[in-house]
């Protein structure tokens, strides 16, 4: 069965299960801006610790990940295997993204705990949630043209958590802090805590598992050893990975490289935003672009070429925005949007091509785990996140970065290697690895045709 008249998605529903992709946006970006500069810069600890932090949680995702997916691939409910995780996993998300930022007053020490045991709760609540909800757009449709398009719809709402955050988090901060920056970032998660509650059931609430469940013969030990063998699904992981590690590694240093490297005062430049806000807007902006375009060449190109497209996008971006002058605001705010085409590439055509290699394992093994292979999609963002927030902190406290004194030489370096040095190196084994991905798009044309007969033939018995 393929793309028939009654396999097709309404609108509503592609746009109810595309703005479940909001709260992890939101959370993601925030994260990624302003967690390693409200514990260094606001809460004197030291860069190090944080950086150890954020790469220490991406053991736990090792594990959790890849469990979250054997387990939601398994649950059998009357709301289908995945949607379930999104109906009970809601408040525990907002809770502990929230708590992230509300600490009390303490000792440094107390707050190095605080952001310790509050991030990790908030990364077990994000995979409980956001590996199911991936999964579950492995069995909305049994098309990989209708896949893609709920993708499309997905990665337009992952771009549009990135303008929130550039757009309303600075404003937000301000004038909810009035003078207190702190109080001002806790506030402001605190109403994206509360979106991402209300999101997540409405996507529950308005999308529908497709593909039927079949029986499980097969260890969680046999499915992880049938993915870890699968070249097509470490290829991607890898890809993903260093694409997202690299926009991370901006994101998380671009606060200190306006304060300390461009010497930005965090004065408006254009209507209510700062410099800052500016930055994270056109690299959201330029998401949204290049999930457009890639979703219209998809139907004409290869997934894995057009990947390496928007890698040499996203590399000439961050290439003229470290040529330009630091105070040449409108140059490096366009260069930053092409960074942000190429990242939209990666996007979209990544978590459409996870779906592809869950059909493609199911069509060559018989093995169901579709949870479990797209799971690679949440943990290699996190992934990314973690290890491209990370190293910034661990490059800051390497070079002799002081919070709130003027820096010295090495630490400007420092700033400038995390900020644009490192993002740009970390994209060239991402493009060479895509050049080995061998699922084309007649072999997914091919896989759903005989997984359709497969089905068709099951349900007729």
């Amino acid at each position: 069965m393929t793309a028939k008249t009654h396999d097709k998605i309404r609108l509503g529903e592609k746009l109810g299960y595309g703005i479940g992709d909001l709260p992890s946006g939101l959370y993601l970006n925030f994260f990624g801006a302003y967690l390693l500069y409200f514990f260094v810069e606001l809460g004197g600890v030291a860069p190090a610790a944080i950086g150890f932090m954020l790469l220490f949680s991406r053991c736990f995702d090792a594990v959790t990940d890849p469990l979250m997916g054997a387990i939601s691939d398994r649950t059998r409910t009357r709301w289908g295997r995945y949607r379930p995780y999104l109906l009970f996993g809601a408040v525990p998300f907002g809770v502990t993204g929230f708590a992230i930022f509300a600490a009390p007053p303490m000792s440094v020490g107390w707050l190095l705990v605080w952001a310790y045991v509050t991030y990790g709760l908030a990364m077990l609540a994000f995979t409980a949630v956001n590996v199911p909800y991936s999964g579950l757009l492995g069995v909305i449709s049994p098309s990989a043209r209708e896949r893609a398009s709920v993708t499309a719809f997905r990665m337009f709402f992952s771009g549009f958590a990135g303008i929130m955050v550039g757009v309303l988090a600075t404003t937000l901060i301000r004038e909810l802090g009035a003078g207190d920056e702190a109080r001002g970032i806790m506030l402001t998660m605190g109403i994206f805590s509360a979106l991402a509650v209300v999101v997540y059931l409405t996507t529950f609430a308005t999308t529908k598992e497709r593909i039927p469940a079949a029986v499980s013969n097969t260890s969680v030990r046999r499915d992880l050893g049938t993915l870890l063998k699968t070249k097509a699904w470490i290829i991607v992981a890898i890809s993903a990975v260093l694409g997202v590690l690299s926009i991370a590694s901006r994101a998380g240093t671009a606060k200190f490289y306006f304060q300390y490297v461009a010497g930005d005062d965090g004065a408006p430049v254009f209507l209510f935003l700062d410099r800052f806000g500016l930055f994270l807007t056109a690299l959201a902006l330029g998401q949204i672009t290049g999930v457009l375009i890639a979703y219209f060449l998809q139907r004409r190109f290869e997934k894995s070429h057009l990947i390496i497209i928007g890698g040499a996008v996203k590399l000439a971006g961050i290439t003229a925005f470290a040529m330009v002058p630091l105070d040449a605001v409108w140059p490096q705010t366009i260069a930053q949007y092409g960074v942000g085409i190429g990242f939209g590439f990666l996007m979209v055509l990544a978590f459409s091509m996870f779906t592809d290699i869950a059909e493609y394992i199911d069509w060559k093994s018989g093995q169901q785990m579709t949870a479990l292979t797209v799971s690679a999609s949440i943990f290699a963002v996190k992934i990314g996140m973690g290890v491209g927030g990370g190293l910034p902190g661990l490059v800051l406290s390497s070079t002799g970065f002081v919070a709130g004194t003027e820096q010295s030489e090495g630490a400007v370096t420092g700033i400038n290697f995390a900020f644009a040095v490192l993002p740009a190196l970390v994209l060239i084994p991402a493009g060479i690895a895509m050049l080995f991905y061998r699922i084309d798009s007649k072999t997914i044309a091919k896989v759903e045709r005989d997984l359709s007969a497969r089905r068709g033939a099951k349900q007729a018995l």
